[in-house]
């Protein structure tokens, strides 16, 4: 991995890293991957460490994937949802967040509706926080493990054409992927209806196009982005059959693209909207393997700032 000395107590955002901290976090993910690779995927890495699971905001994979995470590095875990929280009682995000540090906790890991929920925790409470997603903002573990299997799989970022289709408005894994992939030298399209990829984020140094062909033709990686259902009913798009006639990708499209273009979801998928069952499950999906990369730059991260936190 080479000589770092991590300096964050936090992980709040991509956008904040620079480039040798993003190729930090990757090269220590290489190594926890081989953990998970082993008979016992077990290390004491973060034995004797407390870590909260706070998901304000509903979420599947990502929680399940920072759990085993944490599991796997022997830490012990406190989970609790918005449900089960003093926030139904009215108590502030704060108070709360105070209150499970009174407990001698070291990390929070949060998700959260409101964009940049995690800032405020941050500044303002001594144990480390990590994102796993604020609003439309940030999610920047998605971003890694998207960035670590596009690595893995390319061999380099540097001179890649990556685009991403879909709903970018309201999407904070297209800002998080793309602000990350930027630095790394990558050069990024931005696809999907005009009301959902409006112009003005060609201001963060990406390309904009409102015609899948166009956007897809020549690149290295295609990542395809969920379709809300609430979008369709707001407007945005006519219906979803109209969506995955323009923006799905299927055995028709994929013609566009070459022989050895990576295809990427973030899960879960909308099979027959985003893409066809038989994209899903091809030969050029490693959609799965995210999912698997998830895990060890999860732990990689909670590895990381338990570490500074610890100082």
């Amino acid at each position: 991995m080479g000589k770092f000395n991590w300096t964050r107590k936090d992980l709040l955002s991509i956008y904040d890293l620079d480039v040798e901290e993003i190729n930090f976090i990757l090269d220590t993910a290489g190594e926890f991957k081989k953990v998970s690779q082993r008979n016992v995927k077990k290390v004491p890495a973060l034995r004797g460490k407390t870590v909260v699971n706070f998901f304000v905001e509903p979420s599947t994979r990502t929680r399940m994937s920072f759990e085993l995470a944490e599991q796997r590095l022997s830490a012990d875990i406190i989970n609790i949802s918005a449900g089960s929280s003093s926030l139904q009682k009215g108590e502030t995000l704060l108070d709360t967040a105070r209150n499970i540090e009174a407990l001698q906790a070291d990390l929070i890991v949060m998700r959260h509706s409101a964009p940049g929920a995690h800032v405020l925790l941050a500044r303002r409470i001594r144990c480390g926080v990590l994102n796993a997603g604020d609003g439309s903002h940030s999610h920047p573990t998605q971003a890694l493990l998207d960035i670590f299997t596009i690595r893995e799989k390319k061999g380099g970022i540097k001179g890649l054409k990556v685009a991403i289709v879909g709903d970018i408005l309201h999407s904070r894994v297209a800002r998080s992927d793309a602000w990350g992939l930027l630095k790394l030298g990558a050069e990024v399209r931005l696809a999907g209806p005009a009301t959902l990829v409006p112009k003005e984020f060609e201001k963060m140094g990406v390309k904009v196009f409102h015609n899948l062909r166009a956007a897809i033709e020549g690149v290295d990686v295609v990542n395809l982005l969920r379709i809300q259902h609430e979008r369709q009913q707001a407007g945005f798009f006519p219906s979803t059959g109209e969506y995955a006639r323009f923006f799905g990708l299927n055995e028709d499209t994929c013609s566009y693209l070459k022989p050895d273009t990576l295809i990427m979801h973030p899960g879960p998928i909308n099979r027959g909207i985003e893409l066809d069952s038989s994209v899903a499950d091809g030969t050029r999906s490693v959609i799965l393997e995210q999912v698997t990369n998830g895990l060890a730059v999860r732990m990689a991260v909670l590895f990381l700032v338990a570490g500074w936190v610890e100082k």
